[in-house]
């Protein structure tokens, strides 16, 4: 049947966050859809019931590819995949996060050095290097 639901109790919150983050999509450009509409005039049934039943048939088409098998079977294995991985905590993801941000700013403070320095000796080469030989 098409409202059955594929292995019902695997891989729920995957599929379900999947599910509403296609259907915000969805919902997104269908509320451009209708401000489109409603900026070019049109009868207010028109553009009102266009956009409604597109997100509609939207989401019934999410709602069948969340259970179709191969899909399905996908994001119940990355789940499962999700629950064995071993996640950093917090103090691990502040000190990662402090040592990235000092050494890209070094990083920039070395390169910013540089170029400052290379521009100076070219245009002192430039510059007075061959008024100096004329």
């Amino acid at each position: 049947m098409v409202f059955d639901i594929y292995k019902s109790g695997q891989g729920k919150n995957t599929r379900l966050y999947s599910a509403f983050a296609l259907a915000i999509i969805v919902g997104m450009g269908c509320w451009q859809l209708y401000k489109e509409l409603q900026a070019r005039n049109f009868n207010p049934w028109i553009e009102t019931l266009i956009p409604f039943g597109l997100f509609v048939g939207l989401a019934f088409l999410i709602f069948v590819l969340m259970n179709k098998h191969r899909v399905a079977d996908f994001l119940i294995a990355s789940e499962g995949e999700m629950k064995k991985v071993s996640w950093s905590s917090k103090q691990e993801i502040y000190v990662s996060t402090v040592v990235v941000i000092v050494v890209v700013l070094f990083m920039a403070m070395l390169l910013g050095v540089t170029d400052i320095s290379f521009r100076l000796f070219f245009d002192w080469l430039f510059t007075d290097g061959v008024q100096s030989t004329l």
